[in-house]
């Protein structure tokens, strides 16, 4: 296979010479080789100084510069060349000007509710620093965050922020393995891979759910309840939310919620996923002593309650509520206290993180200062009488 990558990089260098510059996704086209094959090549040449790069264009390196060819040899690729006298990675202080023309791709789920205030912590971070935020879509299709991700690199993306499709928030078995294969700086963004699997050594930046679910439960025992309930639909989020839950109970000694009832053969639909909440919590407060329940989400509780009262159940009176997101829980008919993940920061974060990777020398192959992180933000709790 060598000597194809060897007379395929020696067309891309001809190429750039006689043009002078280039866009990558045209000359992937030309050259009839995938997008992410012909950017390992650009990366390799871009490390030995060869061309220049930047905001999907490739450029040949003047023999004219101070130093002549050995300063060509030795040179970084644009994107980086300025960083070096600024904070790497640790002090997250990237220059407007290192960073101008880069295009930085988001792949997300969507841009409504939770990952609305994601996208824009995200995007304003981007701007502020001349660069450009794309983003992707995957609605929580299977396979989706990969193709996404692929169509934005083709596009000329610099480095992605994803949040990938995996139901418990972290990848299982098997799963998950090419986003530590990708060829551009990645943030993992509200997701997390366990140790020993390779996305675990991507930088990553999430909120700390299990963290905001014991301070709801630690809050509600300070009001005076001993038994609390958890109830969670499964999304990505529930596992953090479930171990933090359970900690907390266990931490301050508190009498255990009755057991979620056994889920019965076959996928359950919405309606029947709500009714068994419903039912679930029906009977912990008037059969199983629950006194006090953490919600997730809003969008549930609100909805909730109603159908609580109906069949005798008093909020707060027989039940206090405290909601998991904090969308939409200050606009319940009774406003409700709620656990309000950092969703802003978090997407902030992340984009500050990803563009002093590309920034930093060496950033455009991945390979930027300073050690890889794993940033967990705190949920802040909002008491509403």
């Amino acid at each position: 296979m060598r000597p194809h990558v060897d007379q395929r990089q020696a067309q891309v260098l001809a190429l750039v010479r006689a043009r002078g510059s280039v866009r990558v996704a045209d000359l992937a086209r030309e050259l009839g080789v995938s997008p992410v094959t012909l950017r390992r090549d650009i990366e390799a040449m871009a490390a030995r100084g060869e061309i220049h790069r930047m905001h999907g264009v490739i450029s040949r390196v003047e023999s004219a510069r101070p130093g002549g060819a050995a300063a060509e040899r030795g040179s970084a690729p644009v994107a980086g060349s300025t960083a070096a006298s600024m904070a790497g990675p640790a002090g997250g202080r990237v220059g407007a000007a290192a960073a101008e023309g880069l295009v930085v791709g988001m792949v997300v789920p969507t841009t409504e509710y939770y990952y609305a205030d994601v996208v824009r912590g995200a995007r304003e971070v981007v701007e502020a620093h001349g660069a450009r935020l794309t983003v992707g879509l995957t609605r929580y299709l299977p396979g989706e965050d990969r193709t996404q991700a692929d169509r934005l690199l083709s596009t000329g993306a610099d480095g992605l922020l994803l949040t990938p499709n995996w139901d418990a928030g972290s990848p299982g078995p098997g799963e998950g393995a090419w986003t530590a294969e990708l060829p551009v700086p990645t943030v993992l963004v509200e997701r997390w891979a366990p140790p020993g699997h390779p996305a675990a050594a991507l930088d990553r930046v999430a909120s700390d759910h299990a963290h905001g679910a014991a301070t709801a439960v630690q809050h509600l025992v300070d009001r005076g309840h001993r038994r609390i309930a958890l109830a969670s639909r499964a999304t990505p989020t529930t596992p953090r939310l479930r171990a933090g839950y359970e900690a907390a109970v266990a931490a301050l000694g508190l009498e255990p919620a009755p057991p979620w009832p056994a889920a019965g053969p076959g996928p359950l639909s919405d309606a029947d996923l709500f009714a068994r909440t419903l039912d679930y919590l029906c009977e912990a407060v008037t059969a199983g002593g629950v006194s006090a329940a953490l919600v997730h989400s809003d969008t549930d509780a609100i909805m909730l309650i109603p159908r609580l009262q109906a069949r005798g159940v008093r909020v707060p009176e027989d039940l206090a509520v405290i909601t998991y997101d904090d969308e939409v829980a200050g606009l319940a008919d009774v406003p409700l206290s709620a656990v309000a993940p950092a969703k802003r920061e978090v997407g902030a974060r992340a984009a500050g993180l990803l563009l002093d990777r590309l920034t930093a020398p060496g950033g455009a192959t991945g390979d930027g200062e300073g050690p890889r992180q794993h940033v967990e933000l705190l949920p802040r709790l909002t008491i509403r009488s």
